[in-house]
């Protein structure tokens, strides 16, 4: 029996009889001299003058002189010197609990009404509730009877449940009947079989999910406002944010990659950021984590996730994203159909943080259209990174330190935890692995393409051809070494996010990374970012207009038309709609993003990841596009001899003349000497 069991009087009853165990024992109702109260210890009760049988039998004979009625509600008619010397034998803790009467938490009854011809038909009706379309409780009562009536005709009509207890027996077996008819007959036919998952440690259960985020922002290129998507990754143990992302278009499978990555690296210290966010937990100091990551550290736990459960999101199920899982060593763990229960704490999560933070910003849509402001998108003041600087100080500062409540662990029920407490006590009990992956790891979660290298042209990847210097090697013209399903052939790995260049690694020095630009773009300067799903509309608008060209280059003219660059900035208001500029802000993002994402390594030039606003755009598009015409001018020009001034008129009349005239004799010795 547990204290907590009883209800306020019954406890204060309990306690009552404990303080006469506690005065026959010690002397003192409070169980020790230090706790005295006014007038302790009584004469008979004086622990120096007196033993403890006397001490019992003084109290006995004091419970017995009660009266009658007062003894009955106390509880102690029946205390007798054999009772007290028993209860006596529990330690103070549990002498409340002892002398509680066993028969205020006895066992339930539970429903006797309920026979085997009653539990036979109140299953029946289930089976068939779920079959038809929805329908009361009370039509369910009749069918009840309906059934009793036919298949049990000697059974007593009136020995029939009642209708509030097939209620209550419904809701104990069948669990809240709020669900629609077709999610209750799909979980009901794929049933329980799946065991019990038990986390006792951090990294063991990581779940991943994503929600639109309530809040509008401001995009960084029109400055119009959007909405985003927002993709959390929760430690099922420590129910720790470790990592999170913002996107303007839904999550693909390199995001959801990216994401991953991000719940094994160190949260770097931002600016602005003190010492108290700084990272705080027992046994490994912050000097020691800053000395391996190469900069100070946020309060934010980092480790290699062991099992990843999502829900069944095509990003999710991508064959990118599971490839990504196996490289990082992650066992995959898809939730059930229809069980928001094996995602219970994320989807927990997503609400806390709508109730603890987003509500309080401005532009916070709600949670449905009909809850929206008057006008929450001229209220967006907040751009996306502004967003995200605001989320991850929140995280860190708030989440990771406020209250779980109900989380507590198994080994501190009714303790209050914070996810850092409960992260700094599994660090204690088994350690930590400071374990942090290279930069190059990003390249290894970008989508493989096993292809050939063509000499002169380079790798063909979606449709584009990519070269650079390192592929004239005569040695990148042969078979790769390479065995297996993919024997002979390279690897090119692509960011589908930015597609202007792709990445190949030398086999003889896997730590060196080569990015291949795509051959369309100009020497100098760059074209906006563009996304495979722009490359794939590039290509189709060339299929259309039935175009055979030679080289990627002179597709750059059909990408920068698609791109809505070419557009004269007097005509934007009026050209573009909403839905392009948000088309255009997304594909920039997306860009930023993955340069944010790739490591800067020597072999490859630093990626400007600013994104500029879209005048200056506009106006270094036109730049790159002149000067990849007066570079094609350039290169014709000197593939071409050089241009021989034609003779004068005259000059083959004169030289066949019988009547010209030879030249004086000054003019002839000058030539003499000129030619000396």
């Amino acid at each position: 029996m547990l204290k907590t069991d009883l209800r306020e009087d019954q406890l204060k009853r309990a306690r009552l009889r404990a303080e006469h165990v506690l005065e026959a024992e010690t002397g003192y109702r409070a169980g020790h001299p230090a706790r005295a109260l006014p007038g302790e210890p009584r004469p008979e009760y004086d622990p120096a003058t007196t033993t403890v049988t006397q001490r019992r039998r003084a109290k006995a004979a004091e419970l017995k002189a009660l009266g009658p009625a007062e003894a009955e509600m106390l509880g102690l008619a029946h205390m007798s010197e054999r009772t007290l010397r028993r209860l006596a034998a529990d330690s103070i803790e549990d002498i409340v609990a002892g002398c509680a009467d066993g028969r205020w938490t006895r066992r339930g009854g539970g429903h006797p009404s309920i026979t085997e011809e009653i539990r036979e038909a109140i299953f029946a009706v289930r089976r068939e509730c779920l079959q038809r379309s929805r329908i009361s409780m009370r039509a369910k009562h009749r069918l009840l009877h309906q059934y009793v009536r036919e298949v049990f005709p000697d059974f007593p009509t009136e020995k029939v449940p009642g209708y509030d207890t097939l209620a209550a027996v419904w809701e104990e077996w069948f669990g809240p009947d709020g669900a629609r008819q077709r999610y209750l007959r799909t979980a009901d036919a794929i049933g329980d079989t799946s065991a019990r998952v038990v986390v006792h440690r951090p990294g063991q259960v990581v779940a991943l999910d994503t929600t639109p985020l309530p809040v509008k922002v401001r995009e960084a290129v029109f400055g119009d406002p959007v909405s985003v998507m927002l993709t959390i990754a929760l430690d099922c143990y420590t129910h720790s944010i470790v990592a999170f992302r913002l996107t303007l278009v839904s999550d693909t499978s390199v995001d959801i990659a990216m994401l991953l990555r991000d719940v094994m690296m160190p949260l770097p210290l931002r600016e602005g950021w003190g010492s108290e966010m700084e990272w705080p937990y027992p046994g490994v100091p912050a000097t020691v984590v800053a000395q391996f990551a190469g900069h100070r550290v946020a309060a934010l736990p980092f480790f290699s996730p062991e099992t990843v459960t999502t829900d069944h999101g095509g990003p999710y199920k991508n064959h990118h994203v599971v490839e990504a899982e196996r490289t990082l060593g992650c066992n995959i763990l898809p939730a059930r159909v229809l069980r928001s229960t094996d995602k219970y704490a994320v989807e927990r999560a997503f609400a806390a943080i709508n109730s603890m933070l987003l509500e309080h910003l401005l532009g916070f849509t709600g949670a449905d259209v009909a809850d929206r402001g008057a006008d929450p998108e001229a209220d967006a003041v907040l751009s996306m990174a502004q967003m995200e600087n605001v989320i991850a100080s929140w995280v860190v500062k708030v989440w990771q330190n406020h209250v779980l409540g109900e989380y507590a662990p198994a080994w501190g029920p009714g303790e209050d935890h914070s996810p850092n407490s409960l992260f700094a006590a599994a660090m204690h009990q088994g350690g930590f692995a400071l374990q942090i992956p290279k930069p190059e790891l990003y390249y290894g979660l970008l989508k493989a393409h096993y292809v050939k290298i063509h000499p002169g042209r380079g790798v063909k990847i979606g449709g584009l051809w990519y070269h650079d210097e390192v592929l004239d090697d005569p040695r990148f013209h042969q078979p790769s070494s390479r065995g297996g399903r993919h024997k002979g052939q390279w690897v090119i790995r692509s960011d589908r996010r930015d597609r202007r260049t792709v990445f190949f690694q030398d086999e003889t020095e896997p730590e060196k990374w080569y990015p291949l630009r795509w051959t369309g773009l100009p020497r100098e300067g760059e074209v906006p970012a563009f996304s495979d799903k722009t490359a794939e509309a590039l290509l189709a608008e060339v299929r259309r207009r039935k175009l055979a060209p030679r080289s990627d280059a002179e597709l750059l003219p059909v990408l920068l038309d698609l791109l809505g660059s070419v557009i004269p900035v007097e005509k934007w208001p009026t050209q573009m709609t909403k839905r392009e500029r948000r088309a255009r802000s997304r594909q920039a993002e997306q860009a930023r993003t993955a340069g944010t994402d790739r490591p800067q390594t020597v072999a490859e030039e630093p990626v400007e990841s600013t994104i500029l606003p879209w005048p200056e755009q506009a106006r270094s598009v036109e730049q790159a596009v002149d000067d990849d015409r007066r570079r094609r001018r350039e290169d014709v020009a000197r593939s071409r001899p050089a241009p021989v001034p034609p003779p004068r008129l005259g000059d083959s009349l004169r030289r066949r003349s019988l009547f010209l005239l030879p030249p004086d004799d000054d003019e002839t010795t000058a030539q003499h000497k000129e030619h000396g």
